[in-house]
């Protein structure tokens, strides 16, 4: 054990190492790096850009409408007219609310992986994922797209 004495001065507090002798380890990313994002969070914030655009614009008809994403379609022979398709490839689908005694509420799904496959680059999905919610709304609401957008 080493006295008080034997310190190295500003030592006052231990050091951790492990056990190959080294430190504490310091941040994985350097500080002036962006933590790094998944595909999936940046289309979320896609999603949301445009939700929201749209419910500061028709807050009343949208004010019960859900927006949902899911990765890729479910899988099905057949798809009804609600469903907004590329090919044979669904890349959203509008779910129509049924009132009653358990309301459920309209909902549109966005298709995650066919909308960031048809897209080259960022910009051209924020384009992709904006015009196909606009299509998706305005069946809802029974307008054209145009007039939306």
């Amino acid at each position: 054990m080493t006295s008080p004495q034997n310190r190295r001065p500003g030592s006052g507090r231990r050091t951790h190492r492990d056990r190959h002798g080294r430190g504490l380890r310091g941040r994985l990313v350097p500080a002036t790096v962006p933590l790094a994002r998944t595909k999936a969070e940046v289309f979320d914030d896609l999603v949301l850009d445009t939700v929201e655009t749209l419910e500061r614009r028709f807050a009343k008809e949208l004010a019960g409408v859900e927006f949902a994403v899911e990765d890729v379609p479910p899988d099905l022979n057949v798809y009804d007219s609600d469903v907004l398709e590329d090919g044979e490839v669904p890349l959203a689908r509008l779910l129509p609310g049924r009132p009653g005694r358990q309301e459920v509420p309209p909902r549109i799904v966005l298709y995650r992986r066919p909308l960031e496959f048809r897209a080259m680059d960022r910009e051209d999905l924020a384009d992709l994922v904006h015009d196909v919610i606009i299509e998706q709304v305005a069946n809802l609401l029974g307008v054209d797209p145009d007039e939306l957008a």
